[in-house]
């Protein structure tokens, strides 16, 4: 049997065929790591390059220092101060449990919601802002791997609860919250400066772009506010808050030839260090932003239209009904009955019929005329957030009852500034000025950037009536006035007595035990230097304007004219028996003053 010879394999197609094995697998991969690199490059290249940017840069914020608010002697109000804060970055925190274990016993705050910011998912997380060098200490004791600290900003209020309510506070990222911080946030914040910090992977920086822009550090506020008169006005107010037992306290000192304001005082006070543990009703400045009824203060603005008129002069006689006085179905009553009282007697013993009985002889249309004129009703234009308008009717709605009552200070509302700058219009001769607060604003060198210069609104009255209505009002401060015990030794002052009734929105009409007490009046009668409005929200001992706030107005102005060093001048002595027991200086203090008005049938009396 022949036998045929096997052939021998080929190594070269053997070769060949690992080679194409080979290439494939080979071709297949490049394929593959070439889309992969498509899609990273091509497809998700935008995406992925700000991840990567997110976890080696970081944007920042450099906030400049915020201004400084300085009273008018250039003493500190509000300033700002570099602190610690502690902040995290998750990602390098090993063990959020005992890191938030470990921090949350060292800075007194709650563990649960520290663990849950500490297990996030976020690159960065704060602990806790604006720390005290203890805690700093305390947290670096521990070395804990990912806690970190940054230098911020925080408002500083080295005067504490002082001017409170006209200062105002920011937030802890340094915004102004509430009064001239928020007025004027935009001055006092800067420009804030930004960059980026690059960081290697062990987070440390090693380089840094420069600032997109220079910025600009805050500007600074110098107020009209003088500390010393304001603590003056805080203290003598708080005094006579506490011992009539009342609710609140609101006091202004205005310089009425300028319209600065260089006091708003209020009780009760808070601290804006730490204005989160006080209610909000605390924070507001209610000399600008509430309305009251006035009361007879104003009685001031009916005689001084009186007088602008021409149908009255101080002499002029109306007859007083003997106490009671009919109005349609409504009576006015004085405490104290009169037969006839001159103009300048209707202002001295505060007469409700004889203040509607000017004030019918004026007219309505007259009368609301000049008390636009006098601010009422508008507002003034302060700067200032919030600032209250008051109300004032229009003329064609006044019913006969409400020319009556209008003119002792009755339906009618406005704000203690809007009072106090038209009781300075009297002291001003008859020019009414714009008030203001802040004098100038100016950079971190002191240049002047802008300044505040007394601005007139209106010539209410001619300069000779309103020192017809000073010397009116200077009776009235004299014994036997209704402003007694607002006389200062050494000085003649020119003031006016109120009191009035709470309006009741819940059930309509007046309250019946709830008053507002208040005097208003400027001092050197002459040559007025100052402006005091006092006014005493529902107090419970006493509820009178002469009792109440009357001494409150002497201690303002007796320390406040001794520390402007306005000399005494050549008076009569005050006399030391108020004479309390008076008939005729009743009438600001017993129920004469606030309106007693009863319904009655019209066959009655």
């Amino acid at each position: 049997m022949r036998v045929r010879a096997s052939k021998k394999p080929n190594p070269l197609k053997w070769v060949r065929f690992r080679i194409i094995i080979v290439g494939t697998v080979l071709g297949v991969c490049f394929a593959l790591i070439g889309a992969r690199a498509f899609q990273l490059h091509v497809l998700d290249g935008k995406q992925l390059q700000s991840k990567a940017a997110d976890q080696y840069t970081r944007a920042f914020d450099n906030k400049p220092k915020r201004g400084t608010i300085y009273d008018r002697n250039h003493a500190e109000l509000a300033l700002s101060v570099d602190v610690l804060s502690i902040c995290a970055y998750p990602p390098k925190i090993e063990s959020p449990k005992e890191t938030a274990r470990a921090l949350a016993r060292v800075l007194k705050v709650k563990q649960a919601p520290l663990r849950k910011r500490l297990a996030s998912r976020k690159r960065f997380v704060w602990i806790k802002r604006h720390t005290v060098p203890a805690e700093v200490s305390a947290v670096k004791a521990l070395e804990i791997e990912g806690v970190d600290f940054v230098t911020e900003s925080r408002r500083y209020y080295p005067m504490k609860s002082l001017a409170a309510q006209v200062v105002g506070f920011c937030n802890i990222d340094g915004k102004g919250l509430e009064g001239l911080e928020f007025y004027y946030n935009a001055y006092l914040e800067g420009r804030k400066t930004s960059g980026t910090v690059l960081r290697d992977a062990l987070g440390r920086s090693f380089t840094e772009e420069e600032p997109s822009s220079p910025g600009t550090p805050g500007y600074n506020l110098i107020l009209n506010i003088d500390k010393n008169i304001q603590y003056i006005a805080e203290q003598a107010l708080s005094e006579g808050v506490r011992a009539s037992s009342a609710k609140a306290g609101t006091a202004l000192v205005v310089v009425p030839r300028t319209g600065a304001v260089l006091a708003v005082a209020h009780v009760p006070q808070f601290n804006p260090n730490a204005f989160a543990q006080y209610e909000r009703e605390r924070w507001r400045n209610r000399a600008i932003t509430d309305t009251f009824e006035p009361g007879s203060t104003f009685k001031i603005l009916l005689a001084a239209t009186a007088l602008e008129s021409g149908v009255c002069t101080p002499s002029s006689e109306f007859y007083c009904e003997e106490g009671a006085y009919r109005i349609g179905r409504k009576v006015v009553h004085d405490v104290h009955p009169h037969e006839t009282l001159s103009l300048a007697d209707i202002l001295k013993y505060s007469s409700n019929i004889g203040a509607a009985k000017v004030g019918k002889e004026v007219g309505p249309a007259y009368f609301h005329h000049k008390l636009t004129e006098f601010g009422i009703g508008a507002k003034l234009g302060v700067d200032f957030p919030g600032e209250a308008s008051g109300t004032l009717l229009p003329v064609r709605r006044w019913t006969e009852i409400d020319s009556a009552v209008i003119c002792f200070g009755q339906g009618v509302s406005l704000s203690a500034l809007q009072l106090a700058a038209a009781v300075s219009t009297i002291a001003n001769g008859g020019l009414l000025m714009k008030p203001y607060l802040v004098q100038k604003i100016t950079d971190v060198q002191g240049r002047t950037i802008t300044s505040s210069q007394p601005t007139p609104i209106c010539q209410v009255i001619s300069p000779e009536n309103a020192r017809h209505i000073t010397r009116m009002m200077v009776r009235t401060v004299e014994e036997g006035g209704t402003g007694i015990k607002a006389a200062v030794e050494g000085y003649k002052l020119a003031g006016k007595t109120g009191t009035a009734q709470k309006a009741d929105h819940l059930v309509g009409g007046y309250a019946a035990d709830k008053y507002i007490a208040s005097f208003v009046g400027f001092a050197p009668a002459e040559n007025p230097e100052i402006t005091v409005l006092v006014m005493i929200d529902e107090p419970y001992k006493e509820h009178y304007g002469g009792v109440v706030a009357a001494p409150v107005f002497r201690r303002i102005v007796r320390e406040t004219l001794r520390y402007l060093k306005v000399p005494p001048e050549p008076v009569p002595p005050v006399p030391t028996d108020h004479g309390q027991d008076s008939p005729k200086q009743e009438d600001d203090r017993g129920r004469g003053d606030p309106l007693r008005v009863s319904y009655e049938a019209p066959t009655m009396g």
